[in-house]
């Protein structure tokens, strides 16, 4: 396929679950996909399937992340694709969350948006096109017991993915947030054990309840990738949730 044929993608969190699927389904579809991971042979090892590029880094280290960039850029080129993937979570009831939480987890799932933007736009303002994705969660609508912390974090990503479009909308940047639910990877039944350690009910039938089952790490990479597509090419700023209605109700 040439959907995004002659395009460079930078996905972080490219090594496992849905940064994984939009790797390979970005790389099917046509484009030169660089791979941001701190899982290095798990992220070699795509890179590697998809004649791609792996680049190491800590997201929740700027000076990795700007580094990672650069090596991406000098071997496929500038990126016109972003999808900033990575992320991770603290489950803890909320007198429990510590300030090394706090700083923690606002560096790997907010500054790392924020610094993984800075250091890719300006070669998506060279081409003069850019489309850049941030994953979002139901969690920035959608309130959780013991991932108040997440939830503020997931609720940022949201404002930071319609600042970036609102600023660079007429400079042919747009900038937009993929929201899932529960989602059938490692890092999604890791969340649901330690929610259950906590007494939140995810049970398989609360879940089947909420929103019919846990999606696939594909379809949230199908969604990612529609909205980074030209087909999307009027939705800027916007928040698509893939979460099968868990919001709607």
């Amino acid at each position: 396929m040439s959907r995004f044929a002659g395009r460079v993608a930078l996905v972080s969190g490219g090594a496992g679950g849905a940064g994984a699927s939009a790797v390979r389904l970005l790389a099917e579809q046509g484009a030169r996909v660089i791979v941001v991971d701190r899982q290095e042979e798990l992220g070699r090892a795509l890179a590697d399937e998809v004649g791609g590029f792996f680049a190491r880094a800590d997201v929740g280290r700027p000076d990795e992340v700007r580094a990672a960039v650069a090596a991406g850029t000098a071997a496929l080129g500038p990126p016109t694709l972003l999808f900033n993937h990575a992320g991770t979570l603290v489950v803890k009831p909320f007198l429990e969350t510590t300030m090394d939480d706090y700083d923690f987890l606002m560096d790997v799932n907010v500054r790392s948006m924020f610094v993984m933007t800075q250091a890719v736009l300006p070669g998506m303002l060279g081409a003069g096109r850019g489309a850049i994705v941030c994953t979002s969660s139901i969690s920035a609508v959608a309130a959780t017991p013991a991932e108040v912390l997440y939830d503020v974090t997931k609720g940022a990503v949201h404002q930071f993915a319609r600042a970036v479009a609102v600023e660079f909308r007429d400079r042919g940047i747009r900038c937009n947030a993929v929201c899932p639910g529960f989602i059938d990877t490692p890092h999604g039944r890791n969340e649901v054990a330690l929610l259950t350690k906590y007494g939140v009910d995810v049970s398989d039938e609360a879940i089947a309840a909420a929103q019919g089952r846990m999606c696939t790490p594909e379809e949230v990479a199908s969604a990612a990738l529609f909205l980074l597509s030209d087909e999307a090419s009027f939705v800027n700023g916007a928040q698509l949730f893939v979460d099968n209605a868990f919001t709607a109700v």
